[in-house]
């Protein structure tokens, strides 16, 4: 196997986890029967607050700054922020049952305003571009697994040699893929996404579960954005360095037909052809061809996955419906 082909792998699976964290966290959503649109508000919220959260706890430690505090920081105030974002959704799509699509799409103009704003602000407060400094860059970028792992001929690099959030990203799939097979919960809310009439005759709380699942689900995708910012990014807040990476993960979540185990290589797979045009640029191809692939590949699955009409291949029947109780 020759560098540049390892060297491309490594680059899909860098370039793929945003999108792992944004589509898992879509994924989580979209079973309960929430279809959230606002995934790319989500992620610059996350990319925001997880920079600006890594950001002053530099400015505060200075020196005495610990990598794995900030990567604590920047995660939870990323996921914080997406949780916030999605209540906001969950509330007038749950509550109120307002149009789930047109939510969708006002929450990724609110959220990006959101993040634009703090980024903003932060830009501002130190006169030019905000970014930490390179012993916490390092930190979250760096690989985190034995070096003696990571020099293993061709295997150590493809498998061992990435940051924490790639590890992290792997053990929640799994995670996930467990609790939708094996749990109680996780069936429950299918079963909610399915048919919230059945769920609720049978003692499922729908509010409940659409809630949890949407807010988790919305925290989730935002880590996401945090990832990008912090890793891909660089660390260097960016007006528009996020721009489609929402739209690509909610893409993804159909590609992967709503299944969380299928995320983990989609992501690869969509985080390869989104720089494709960088490592494997062909003089007859322009750039706007590379990067429109992942959705021409999406639109094929779906049409292939339409024609096979296998229900375990189909989305949640309920997704997109507001339930009300009373026409149960």
């Amino acid at each position: 196997m020759s560098i540049s082909v390892i060297g491309l792998i490594k680059a899909a699976v860098l370039n793929g986890t945003p999108l792992l964290f944004g589509t898992s966290g879509e994924i989580l959503t979209e079973k309960s029967g929430n279809l959230n649109l606002g995934v790319e508000g989500l992620m610059f919220m996350g990319g925001a607050f997880g920079l600006l959260g890594a950001f002053s706890y530099g400015q505060i430690a200075g020196e005495n700054a610990v990598g794995s505090v900030a990567i604590a920081i920047a995660f939870l105030m990323a996921f914080l922020a997406g949780v916030a974002g999605s209540l906001i959704f969950s509330f007038l799509t749950i509550t109120l049952r307002a149009n789930q699509n047109v939510t969708g799409l006002a929450l990724t103009i609110f959220g990006t305003g959101v993040g634009q704003f703090v980024g903003e602000l932060m830009r501002l407060k130190v006169g030019g571009n905000v970014t930490i400094s390179n012993a916490l860059k390092d930190a979250f970028a760096n690989g985190v697994l034995p070096m003696a792992l990571q020099k293993i001929p061709l295997v150590g690099p493809i498998l061992f040699s990435y940051n924490v959030f790639v590890y992290i990203g792997l053990v929640m799939v799994l995670a996930m893929t467990y609790f939708f097979r094996r749990t109680r919960t996780g069936l429950a809310l299918k079963a909610v996404g399915e048919s919230p009439a059945t769920a609720d005759a049978a003692g499922i709380s729908v509010t409940k579960y659409r809630y949890l699942a949407t807010v988790i689900g919305g925290g989730i995708s935002a880590v996401g954005g945090m990832v990008y910012t912090m890793t891909i990014a660089g660390s260097v807040w960016n007006h528009s360095g996020l721009a489609g990476e929402g739209w690509v993960a909610v893409a993804l979540v159909i590609f992967c037909l709503w299944k969380p185990i299928n995320s983990l290589w989609g992501s690869v797979l969509f985080g390869g052809l989104l720089i494709l045009y960088l490592r494997l640029p062909l003089s007859f191809i322009p750039t706007q061809i590379y990067k429109v692939v992942p959705y021409i590949v999406t639109a094929l699955v779906l049409i292939i996955v339409s024609m096979r009409q296998r229900k375990e291949d189909q989305p949640p029947a309920a997704l997109g419906v507001n339930y009300f109780r009373e026409e149960r």
